[in-house]
């Protein structure tokens, strides 16, 4: 055979390696064992081996950017994330194209778009609320390029992802109240398209049916946001709801609720214990200080870009892997009764 014809592929047959095996070993990886790698470079200087400089410049066509799509970035907790998404990318050479959806679909569409337009060589997403179709997304899978998710899933897209604990954080959050002594327990719940928010809905329901408690519908309401917090605390206070805690599906929705608590001279937690999800920075300017649910977002992005890593260095598909982190309770003085 003449040498510009032999390929990683002849000489992974010829050993009954995987052609990814081959190619580390050619590459003298240190993930490949002494023996691997010397028979593979013995047979690639018997057959002549040489790389396919066209194909070589192809696979070289790196730009060595990472593009990266989150909902809000102002949120402590996004912030975060990108900080440990920022630790593994510059420690392997790679910087970050940061874009945010503002929570609407239309904008994450356009940012999946222009993050491939820059030619970039994976993508870490955080799907919008709003999103409910992941064409965009599947575009990336269809076309090779890395994608892997953090927080926020798409369901129907499989590729690697990082999540937590969302359902034993809600449960968790949800039986402190009850141990709190309290009986008739709020949740605002977020749009129930995000896996994340169904199962903290979920986790809140299985802790109040452990507990003994009543699941009771007109204590379930959709409230995702500091305005809608407020507004509906407010409603609860004025239709004379009968209720004495609240475990709100993020600490901004939460501390909207302890604004409307204030306004009707209800005392926090005595009359009513309040706890969040996230443990945002503004937890602890609240007064009292919020309870909330803690979620480590940056070893959330340090293993996010970790598994990015380990596509782009590939050279075959890889299974689908999904890391699930802790969550942390993270009681204060908004939910401590005793």
């Amino acid at each position: 055979m003449k040498s510009q014809h032999i390929t990683i592929k002849d000489i992974a047959n010829e050993l009954g390696f995987s052609i990814s095996t081959v190619s580390r070993a050619l590459k003298n990886h240190p993930d490949i064992n002494h023996d691997t790698k010397k028979r593979v470079q013995e047979l690639a200087e018997h057959l002549h081996y040489t790389p396919n400089p066209i194909a070589l410049s192809l696979k070289n066509r790196s730009s060595g950017i990472i593009g990266v799509i989150v909902p809000e970035v102002v949120h402590h907790f996004f912030a975060t994330v990108i900080c440990g998404i920022e630790d593994v990318a510059e420690r392997n050479g790679y910087s970050l194209m940061l874009v945010q959806s503002s929570e609407q679909l239309a904008k994450e569409i356009t940012a999946v778009t222009n993050i491939v337009s820059g030619r970039v060589d994976g993508v870490l997403a955080s799907v919008s609320k709003q999103t409910n179709s992941y064409e965009h997304f599947q575009k990336l899978i269809d076309t090779s390029i890395p994608l892997v998710f953090f927080d926020r899933v798409a369901d129907t897209v499989d590729t690697m992802h990082v999540t937590v604990t969302d359902f034993a954080g809600a449960y968790e959050a949800t039986k402190h109240l009850a141990e709190q002594g309290c009986r008739n327990i709020v949740h605002f719940y977020g749009p129930q398209n995000r896996t994340i928010f169904q199962n903290r809905l979920n986790g809140y329901r299985q802790a109040l049916e452990d507990a003994g408690l009543p699941v009771l519908p007109h204590l379930i309401i959709a409230a995702d946001r500091m305005d809608e917090g407020k507004r509906q605390t407010e409603l609860l206070v004025r239709q004379g709801v009968p209720f004495d805690a609240i475990f709100a599906v993020n600490d901004f929705t939460a501390a909207g609720a302890m604004l409307a608590l204030k306004k009707a001279k209800l005392a926090i937690p005595q009359d009513v214990a309040v706890v969040g999800f996230a443990d945002e920075s503004i937890t602890q300017m609240l007064e009292p200080n919020l309870s909330s649910v803690h979620q480590p977002g940056f070893e959330m992005g340090q293993q996010a870009m970790e598994l990015l890593l380990k596509q782009i260095n590939s050279d075959e598909k890889l299974p689908s892997e999904h890391i699930v982190l802790n969550t942390t309770m993270m009681v204060r003085e908004s939910s401590l009764r005793r």
